[in-house]
């Protein structure tokens, strides 16, 4: 689709073809700054009580237009960049006619960026600007950006509406929408400082930060659909990992004690407020602790991340205030589905009896789901509930493949998942290190799913070969990052916390 220019960006290309008549540089290669907005503004306020030192204050600040004010011989802007805007104050004497020229013809406008430099003054209306000497234009806007209008509320906050209030518009157009809205350019700052806690906390816990294939010649460590791809030199398919676990989980063989990944898995799957194809994953496991030790780590590491980010382990997600503070509440799962729908999924212990129960309180079960599956599905009615950090614990083995085996009880494992806000968070286990069992399970789940079900788990012969040598005791976790920065920042859908989210065709 190629571009049609509106009647505004025709204005703005005969802008850009009269500076260029004028010998005027619309995108120099060369740009200095000695401040940013902030720094121009804290430095002047810092010597403001001794005029002759206030008056020495000497900058070149760069930024966006988004503000013009022009009175006669003397023009006021406001110029913005990452630390936020500065007013500078455009005198006729100060920049000489030709520059003055530019500012009063609107040859320079909003959303251009230029540099300014000059010395801080304080206006008579009390604000701090640059008092202008020399003004360039470092790059012309040719498109205007978004109108976007403010309004006070009556409790004080401050909401944005105008003509870029379509959502789907702003995710495809995320630059436009983090320009013209701070607020979007602040959940992004929260999830970056959010990615560094996460770190900080693993690797003072002694971890080690790894980083294992996104290419994989077999896809395993999850209950996905993968994304396949070909390398044509080797003639191969690909996938694109669906998790790094069996990856991290050779490196515990490797006599590596504690791991970590933080990096984009894919799945091939549906679309919804809190799936995207592509998303962001951390997991760790670590040798000589089980499920038990992995759940006292995942609450502190949580409570100290809510705590890095936000200044408080409590925060308020969609209404609901949300305490990370441990301990943790922990149910089994077998508790969790009897207490929210009734069913007491022990007493029913094969497929049809299950499917039965369950249409009989009038839930929906597939003919071809396994046992495991159909309590998997009960969970689903459970998870809204869930709003306070809860730990489900011991989860049916046909669904949990490279789990050990819960003591006295064969058709269940030591796994837990853990929900925030009525959503699932992470996962994790007291890893299998039985190779002989893990090969069985993988038999196993060969027989109970066919090959383009996405709960197939394929076999990983190399991954066997792994646990050969001998894998130590471990327990593993892995968390949705996305949904976390959901959390911290009250955000309903996950392509509010992506910059990029995965869109359909825009022609369709």
């Amino acid at each position: 689709m190629s571009w049609e220019p509106t009647n505004v960006e025709r204005d703005r290309l005969e802008k850009l073809a009269r500076l260029t008549e004028l010998g005027i540089e619309a995108y120099p290669p060369r740009v200095e700054r000695t401040h940013t907005a902030a720094q121009a503004i804290a430095a002047f306020e810092a010597v403001e009580d001794d005029p002759e030192a206030a008056e020495s204050i000497e900058v070149t600040v760069c930024g966006r237009v988004r503000r013009i004010n022009i009175k006669g011989k003397v023009a006021f802007w406001h110029i913005e960049d990452g630390s936020g805007r500065v007013q500078l104050m455009i005198r006729l004497d100060n920049v000489g006619e030709a520059t003055y020229a530019l500012v009063q013809d609107k040859l320079i406008e909003l959303d251009d960026f230029v540099q300014a430099r000059g010395v801080m003054m304080r206006t008579r209306s009390g604000e701090v600007s640059v008092q202008v000497y020399e003004l360039r234009l470092l790059a012309k806007a040719v498109s205007p950006l978004p109108v976007i209008k403010e309004k006070v509320e009556e409790d004080g906050t401050i909401s944005r509406f105008g003509e870029f209030s379509d959502k789907e518009t702003r995710y495809r157009q995320r630059y436009a929408d983090l320009a013209v809205n701070p607020d979007v350019r602040e959940v992004f700052r929260k999830r970056a400082r959010m990615i560094s806690a996460l770190r900080r906390f693993l690797d003072d816990e002694g971890f080690l930060e790894v980083e294992t294939p996104i290419l994989q010649p077999i896809y395993g460590g999850a209950a996905a659909r993968p994304f396949i791809t070909h390398h044509n030199q080797l003639d191969q398919d690909l996938y694109l990992r669906i998790s790094f676990e069996l990856y991290l989980k050779r490196l515990l063989v490797g006599m590596y004690d504690a791991v970590y990944e933080i990096g984009r898995d894919f799945r091939n799957e549906g679309v919804s407020f809190k799936h995207n194809p592509e998303f962001t994953q951390i997991e760790f496991y670590k040798a000589y602790i089980d499920y038990h030790g992995v759940m006292d780590l995942t609450e502190r590491l949580l409570a100290f991340v809510v705590q890095q980010v936000t200044g408080d382990t409590v925060i308020t997600y969609q209404g609901h205030r949300i305490d990370f503070r441990p301990p943790w509440k922990r149910l089994t799962l077998h508790e969790a589905i009897l207490a929210t729908t009734g069913i007491d999924y022990k007493q029913h212990p094969d497929a049809a009896s299950l499917r039965a129960a369950m249409r009989q309180r009038g839930y929906q079960a597939r003919d071809d789901a396994t046992w495991g599956k159909l309590v998997d599905s009960l969970l689903g009615e459970v998870e809204p509930t869930l709003i306070q950090p809860t730990f489900i614990l011991d989860y049916p083995r046909d669904i949990s493949p490279f789990a050990k085996m819960l003591p006295g009880d064969p058709t269940h494992v030591e796994r837990f998942e853990f929900f925030i806000g009525g959503m699932e968070m992470g996962n994790a286990f007291t890893e299998l290190n039985d190779p002989q069992d893990q090969e069985a399970r993988f038999l196993e789940m060969g027989r109970l799913y066919a090959e383009d079900q996405d709960e197939a788990t394929p076999l990983d012969e190399d991954y066997l070969r792994a646990m050969r040598y001998g894998m130590p005791p471990c327990g593993g976790w892995g968390m949705g990052v996305d949904r976390l920065a959901m959390l911290l920042t009250d955000q309903r859908s996950i392509r509010d916390v992506l910059l990029f989210p995965h869109m359909r065709d825009e022609e369709a």
